[in-house]
């Protein structure tokens, strides 16, 4: 049964994780090393997994609202009723909220996967440089983490994207050589009117395929990121590799984008769901709602639940 705790208001809910970073810093990592474990990842049962690493690329809007994800205490209490929730198997997010979410405890059970890459600033004049400030490999192994995830813009006519590309094998095989998931996310993206736009046409989404799926020396730990667009089929047969649906920013209704959710849910190599803004902030607020709806999409065979 999904969570009932609704968004709370105190100011001083989360006082405690400030007062644990002052005088026990350390805290962290015990949090880390005590946690329970995810069970493991199965062919047959897709996964769900709350993403939550947009401010640190300085994105913080959603919709209509340009500063939604702002309030820190807010997105925690958002976070935590999604991760309530049984079916939500973990989470994707930047060290800052990361650790937050270990001392509250919210992921025990959970997969967790750190964001590596968030140079590339939301309107930067350099943002396809989209350097790795976040979470290493080294790190992730550290805290238990079940992998990393990169963002890998392909912008042809910035200079920048070949050190973005170089930056992301190493990364791919930094988290290899750990037994550890690289989840790529790759885009074709353009620049209109000093703004960096991702190309979501089918071939360009299935030439980003072409291109991410050769980074590094190895692909064994390799999964990809990809958005939910047309002919979803077309897409899906570019790539052997494992696959979760992003959710974006988006342009229908909750019910549309849905929709269009279940039908690539139903295609070969989809392992799941990586949502963030459309569920923490839904239209009408249910984050609770929003979170069993996604949830009820996913596939789980019977041999997977045996």
């Amino acid at each position: 049964m999904a969570s009932n705790r609704t968004v709370d208001d105190d100011p001083r809910r989360y006082e405690h994780l400030s007062t644990i970073r002052l005088e026990d810093p350390e805290a962290v990592a015990r949090a880390a090393k005590s946690r329970r474990r995810h069970p493991g990842l199965k062919s047959g049962r897709q996964n769900f997994i709350v993403a939550a690493d947009h401010p640190a690329r300085g994105a913080l809007a959603v919709g209509a609202d340009p500063v939604a994800m702002a309030d820190r205490r807010q997105l925690l209490d958002r976070l935590q009723i999604a991760l309530a929730n049984p079916a939500v198997d973990g989470v994707l997010a930047s060290p800052d909220i990361m650790d937050d979410l270990l001392l509250l405890g919210a992921l025990d059970g959970k997969l967790v996967f750190g964001s590596m890459n968030r140079g590339g600033l939301a309107g930067l004049v350099n943002e396809i440089d989209d350097r790795f400030t976040g979470h290493t490999a080294a790190a992730l192994a550290a805290l238990g983490a079940d992998g990393g995830k990169m963002l890998t813009r392909i912008c042809l006519g910035d200079p920048d994207t070949v050190a973005t590309l170089e930056a992301t094998a190493h990364a791919i095989d930094s988290l290899a050589e750990r037994k550890l998931i690289a989840m790529v996310e790759p885009f074709l993206s353009v620049r209109e009117n000093g703004r960096v736009r991702n190309d979501l046409s089918t071939n360009a989404v299935i030439k980003s395929i072409a291109i991410a799926e050769g980074l590094g020396s190895t692909s064994a730990y390799t999964w990809m990121k990809l958005p939910v667009v047309a002919e979803m089929e077309r897409v899906m047969a570019a790539t052997t590799m494992p696959t979760v649906l992003l959710g974006g920013d988006p342009d229908g209704t909750q019910d549309e984008v849905f929709a269009t959710w279940e039908a690539a849910l139903a295609l070969p190599g989809v392992q799941g769901l990586t949502v963030g803004r459309t569920l923490l902030y839904p239209a009408d607020g249910d984050v609770a709602g929003a979170v069993a709806t996604a949830a009820s999409l996913l596939h789980h065979t019977t041999e997977a639940s045996e």
